[in-house]
């Protein structure tokens, strides 16, 4: 046998065999690694939502300049009003933590809700075109009526800056608590309402009595001081009905109004569409139509709405996107005032806006 010689000199190859100990403390190290960054991310991710008071919605863009930094921002108000959290308040947050918003349009599409829900957008409004010294136009859409007019008194007292379009309802100022009287269906059926209360005032609201006239009084007294502040802030939006309260009076019935019914009466500015609205803005703002940029708020998306759940379920509730449990039914049940504009029960009036 003969050793062929290349003329290169011999190299050694030494193989490297790692253990299976070896074997075990790299992977380990490797997935220590991992769960160490999973850990820094979601606890990036948890501090960031910890600030994050508009709940993550998301920016859409609508018209205008799509580079430029100045923006107009529409906040949409649609449905019931029941306590005022929700995505209507995280709109709000989220213009006033954006430097680059100069003005805002308030979109307005509800037939109004609870006095309280009605009065916490309404300050958070306001609030918002105080700090940030914003000019503020509302689009009134097919409705805008008692909690929903009520919201749209946050632009304060700047001229021409109400405006509704041609097909919407407005007015409807005024107060009301649901109460049925149940108690002649019962007495049919031999069936006696045997509550305990420390006071029977206590169950003057219960549908299960007949309300006496001295609890009558005590609920009118209640509700038309909640109208009494109705008509105070229409005042601060509408500054002719404070050097006429008179004329307010007259109009604050509870009766809805066409849009030019209302243009007659004041209560609005202009019949226009939400374009005439975002020029007002602009013209507010001393803004460049084509160096603005309009934009608008969403919901975040989830895995179930992807999914088709939450279209299914907008479908299968009176309430839309709300959830229709025990604790839905008990809320919607409470003896509460309404700013309200609806010929049936609170429960089953409209999906909810927030």
């Amino acid at each position: 046998m003969s050793t062929m010689n290349t003329g290169y000199p011999q190299q050694t190859v030494v193989v490297y065999t790692q253990s299976a100990w070896s074997r075990f403390w790299s992977w380990m190290g490797w997935l220590a690694f991992f769960i160490v960054t999973i850990i820094v991310i979601g606890q990036w991710v948890t501090l960031a939502e910890y600030f994050d008071t508009s709940e993550g919605i998301d920016e859409k863009y609508v018209q205008g300049s799509k580079t430029a930094d100045d923006k107009v921002a529409i906040i949409t108000i649609s449905g019931v009003i029941i306590d005022g959290e929700g995505f209507v308040k995280n709109q709000i947050d989220k213009v006033k933590a954006d430097k680059n918003v100069k003005a805002v349009v308030i979109r307005v599409d509800s037939p109004g809700g609870t006095v309280t829900g009605s009065d916490y957008i309404y300050h958070h409004l306001q609030q918002l075109r105080k700090e940030k010294s914003l000019p503020v136009v509302v689009s009134m859409g097919g409705m805008a009526a008692s909690g929903g007019y009520y919201v749209s008194m946050a632009v304060g007292d700047k001229p021409d800056t109400i405006f509704a379009e041609p097909t919407c309802s407005t007015g409807s100022i005024g107060v009301m608590i649901p109460h049925y009287d149940i108690s002649g269906l019962l007495a049919r059926y031999d069936i006696e309402d045997d509550s305990i209360a420390t006071h029977p005032r206590k169950l003057m609201l219960s549908m299960t009595r007949e309300m006496k006239p001295e609890e009558r009084e005590l609920i009118q007294a209640h509700i038309n001081d909640m109208f009494d502040r109705f008509k105070s802030v229409i005042k601060e939006g509408r500054p002719m009905f404070a050097a006429d309260p008179t004329a307010l009076d007259q109009l604050a019935t509870g009766e809805v109004f066409t849009a030019d019914q209302a243009l007659k009466h004041k209560l609005i500015d202009k019949i226009g569409f939400i374009e005439e609205a975002l020029d007002r803005a602009l013209e507010l703002a001393s803004l460049d139509k084509e160096k603005t940029k309009i934009v608008k708020y969403k919901r975040p998306v989830t895995l179930l709405d992807n999914l088709g759940y939450a279209e299914a379920r907008r479908h299968a509730s009176p309430l839309g996107a709300s959830h229709l449990d025990l604790a839905t039914l008990l809320d919607f049940s409470a003896p509460r005032a309404w700013y309200l504009t609806t010929s049936l029960p609170a429960l089953l009036s409209s999906r909810r806006a927030d």
